[in-house]
């Protein structure tokens, strides 16, 4: 087992390199985050124009400030490459790849395990690799480690492994990366002291766990509990519906309990990487061991469904007007998973259209931070529409999908024909021109 304390020295010391795997919505606030806390950071991502962004100070993600970005920079703490080799002589090795589902809704390690076997290659005695990227209790130990042993080193004995859950949520302003507490999981002391005293150098709050299983498991409950909670507040939804109430109404009303009582969210449906796909990873791994997990999947289902309701409610209030689907024109808008920031990651968006365009509507969206959307599933690649009264007059209806903060909601309540809000958006405007339908 390497020494714990000798690598809590050269930490103190800021004398370990940091190589961050994948550079994305986790990765490069990470990145960025270690580099202010005084390490050398190398990033590595596949992507070479993201690369080059990255390098010239543009940051690819909203979410990361350009002068961060260009401070780390210029003191030369930072810098990202596409060649894997810009890992050699690191100490430190973070994980941050992609965990999504394949096309049958099964967990796609494939990015873990291509980073486990390019890191293997540069490890050495001594280091710790720690992953951070989502995905069910077990990946650690039983992907990842046999991936890094390629040249013979062996976890817990030659080098430290880890794993601690990345908890980004991107668009918050109220938390940075570093004042999030993070949780940090190891198989052994040696591991666990090694893992924390890197991460106490970085973040402001260290939750220590007893195994990389449980690390994982955390994660795993963090996400699925939003995920039944949400599929819970969207089931009520269509029965509140039926009922004639309004559901956002009795969320409002219950939330003035003080106690035993927490708001959850209608919606047209899950996006983003964590909440939609982690329940996925852990009814997998149920499944895998034999144990029913049909609270889990019940849930997914739920949440799965929300794009139809969606569609069918502008169906009947099309009817209402004497109008069909098929002969409609329809503009939706925000295709990113949530307000303010451009990730479409799994957005419930993408069900939307294809549904719309399924039953021969024609599909036009705006969102002002995603410019454009390529080939999706099926989804022909569009552009985002200019917003105007001429864009919004044109069409048959609108449906609200994400509410970014910087929509003008005067101007599409009063030159909309009829809007569909999935997210209560208009609740405000009571004297909208438009037609404004609940879904």
């Amino acid at each position: 087992m390497p020494d714990a304390a000798n690598f809590e020295k050269s930490v103190a010391q800021r004398k370990v390199t940091v190589a961050v795997v994948g550079l994305g919505y986790v990765g490069l606030p990470l990145a960025i985050a270690c580099a202010e806390a005084g390490f050398h950071v190398r990033g590595f991502d596949t992507d070479a124009a993201h690369c080059s962004e990255v390098n010239q100070g543009n940051p690819p993600l909203v979410t990361v400030s350009g002068k961060q970005l260009s401070a780390v920079l210029t003191n030369a703490r930072f810098q990202a490459s596409a060649d894997p080799d810009i890992m050699r002589g690191s100490t430190v090795f973070i994980i941050c790849v992609p965990t999504p589902l394949d096309a049958h809704r099964r967990p796609d390690l494939s990015c873990v395990i291509a980073a486990g076997r390019e890191i293997s290659q540069y490890l050495s005695s001594g280091c710790l690799v720690s992953l951070e990227s989502s995905t069910y209790p077990g990946t650690t130990q039983e992907v990842l480690a046999p991936e890094l042993s390629q040249k013979g080193l062996r976890a817990g004995k030659n080098f430290f492994l880890a794993y601690s859950p990345e908890r980004e949520d991107p668009g918050n302003k109220q938390f940075t990366t570093s004042d999030i507490p993070k949780v940090v999981g190891a198989d052994s002391e040696e591991e666990l002291r090694a893992a924390v005293s890197f991460y106490g150098a970085v973040f402001h709050r260290i939750v220590p766990v007893s195994s990389c299983k449980v690390a994982e498991a955390a994660k795993m409950l963090e996400n699925t509990y939003r995920a039944v909670n949400i599929s819970l507040v969207n089931e009520l939804k269509a029965i509140y519906d039926r009922m004639g109430i309004d559901v956002w109404e009795v969320i409002s009303a219950a939330s003035t309990k003080p106690f035993g009582f927490t708001p959850f969210y209608p919606g047209p449906g899950m996006g983003g990487h964590c909440i939609p796909v982690d329940p996925v990873y852990l009814a997998y791994r149920a499944r895998e061991l034999g144990v029913p997990s049909r609270f889990i999947e019940l849930a997914s289902s739920i949440n799965r469904s929300m794009p139809e309701y969606v569609v069918g409610k502008l169906e009947t209030a099309l009817a209402e007007r004497g109008k069909v689907l098929a002969a409609s024109r329809i503009l939706v808008l925000g295709v990113a998973y949530k307000p303010d920031i451009s990730d479409v990651r799994e957005s419930p968006a993408f069900s939307i259209l294809r549904l719309l365009a399924g039953k021969r509507g024609v599909v036009a969206y705006n969102d002002p931070y995603v410019p454009k959307l390529p080939r999706h599933r099926g989804i022909p690649s569009m552009v985002s529409l200019e917003l105007s009264v001429q864009t919004l007059a044109s069409f048959d209806a609108a449906i609200l999908v994400t509410a970014h903060s910087s929509f003008d909601y005067r101007l599409i309540a009063d030159n909309s024909r009829l809007i569909v809000d999935t997210r209560n958006a208009f609740a405000r405007i009571l004297d909208a021109r438009a037609e404004i339908v609940k879904a």
